[in-house]
């Protein structure tokens, strides 16, 4: 058959038609900030693939059956039945997104000045490490820094950066180890299996406690089959059961591979540890039994972790992103290599070589983008990455500037992304064009989200 999408459509929505003029001004209005448009300016919407997904049928009716009882609703237990089946996981909370389960779960395992490890660390990740007074150390396999190679699994953690920190001096502070599966931060790279379970191995021998963050399990798992030797003849969820059994627990924003518009979780084991999430998750997010999420939320959050782990669905979400990814090379514009399967990232830097990174030359493609053609997207690089002072001059960057691309799941046709490919190929027709931007508006933590900036035209 075909390369196709396995499904047909059977709802549309309207999506606004704008004009270059339009989306000046309305760019200028927010500060050159994207998260501040509204959504009917924006054309092409690929800030985010986190609750922005589209229902399925079976994921629609199963809302519609939804038990709304506060205290042991069955459609809490529905959930707990699917996800105890997906993860093994003996104790598991429901919440309403991947913040708050991160925001629970830390609180419980981190004391102040103590170190988080993971291969990376995404935004809100990180705040709520901080936000404890702690220290997240990113350390990321090698092979990630070369955006050019096609090594199958830079989304990999740094083994031997592991080792030493586990057994070196700093081990008394490392309170927790976090593998993000597929790596967002690094690239939306994957994460091989021989690194979970190498990393699970030395985490137990020195007795550090192992966390998956699984917002992306079920893609990480697809990789897995299709490049990991060893897996060819496994099903993603076989994969992903294996990945959960190689941890301790995990957190997951359910908005991603849960296909909702909203939901997470905290699973682990550790009775002692789940009493003291549970504690947290009734004073700050609801009952144990709905953890702050209706119960159509639920009984849809468990239809979508059934529906991810399907091989036709998984292979035409990676098709789909190969095809943006191709359409991006062929407009003259770099990615980071390979494609990887919720976004593909631009590589700003290349494309923009007269811009400095003071100058935000990933935030200056990603708003080029939104001015061509009405798409919304999201830098990787200085804005959000690097060292600011007070009034938000540069101090030390990133080594890389990258635009992040996210394809919503099944929302987006071929067409809409070969629009995609259009605007990137004028783009890259008159790179030295794009301008760059300082900031006018600094604020302290999660700057990306609420910053001003202005275009610099001397």
């Amino acid at each position: 058959m075909p390369i196709m999408e396995p499904y047909r459509i059977k709802v549309v929505e309207p999506i606004p038609i704008t004009t270059p003029e339009d989306r000046r001004r309305w760019l200028a209005a927010t500060g050159y900030n994207q998260f501040s448009l509204r959504s009917e300016q924006v054309t092409i919407d690929l800030l985010t693939d986190s609750g922005t997904g589209a229902l399925s049928a079976a994921q629609t009716a199963a809302a519609a059956s939804a038990d709304e009882t506060y205290a042991g609703a069955r459609s809490f237990y529905r959930f707990r039945e699917v996800v105890s089946d997906l993860t093994g996981y003996q104790h598991i909370l429901p919440v309403h997104q991947g913040r708050a389960a991160e925001r629970i779960l830390f609180g419980c395992v981190l004391r102040k000045g103590m170190i988080s490890i993971s291969n990376t660390h995404f935004d809100t990740t990180r705040a709520n490490v901080e936000l404890l007074g702690c220290v997240a150390l990113d350390i990321p396999c090698e092979e990630a820094a070369d955006l050019d190679s096609t090594e199958p699994f830079k989304g990999n953690i740094d083994l031997a950066r592991l080792g030493q920190l586990l057994s070196g001096p700093e081990r008394p502070r490392i309170g927790q180890v976090l593998m993000t599966i597929t790596n967002n931060g690094g690239g939306g790279q994957p994460v091989s299996m021989a690194n979970i379970e190498a990393a699970s191995q030395l985490c137990r021998e020195h007795g550090v406690p192992f966390f998956l963050d699984a917002a992306r399990f079920a893609e990480n798992a697809w990789w897995v089959t299709r490049r990991e030797p060893g897996y060819a003849d496994w099903t993603p969820r076989r994969v992903a059961q294996r990945a959960f059994a190689l941890a301790d627990g995990c957190v997951a924003s359910l908005k991603k591979d849960g296909i909702v518009h909203m939901g997470g979780l905290v699973a682990v084991n550790d009775p002692e540890l789940a009493e003291q999430c549970e504690m947290m998750c009734t004073a700050t997010e609801g009952f144990r039994t709905y953890g702050g999420l209706a119960g159509r939320d639920l009984e849809m959050l468990a239809q979508g972790l059934i529906e991810v782990t399907d091989p036709q669905y998984l292979r035409a979400r990676a098709d789909a992103t190969r095809y943006l990814g191709d359409l991006a090379k062929s407009a003259g514009v770099s990615i980071v290599e390979p494609a990887g399967i919720h976004a593909i990232y631009l590589n700003a830097k290349r494309l923009l070589p007269h811009l400095s990174a003071a100058q935000f030359p990933g935030h200056a493609l990603a708003c080029e983008l939104y001015l061509q053609g009405g798409i919304r997207c999201v830098e990787l690089g200085s804005l959000y990455l690097g060292t600011l002072d007070e009034q938000g001059r540069l101090q030390s960057g990133p080594p890389f500037e990258l635009v992040r691309l996210a394809v919503p799941r099944r929302v987006y046709t071929q067409s809409h992304l070969e629009y995609v490919g259009e605007v990137l190929e004028e783009i890259a027709k008159q790179p030295e064009r794009v301008p760059g931007y300082r900031m006018t508006h600094v604020p302290k933590l999660l700057r990306h989200f609420n910053c001003r900036l202005e275009q610099i035209r001397d």
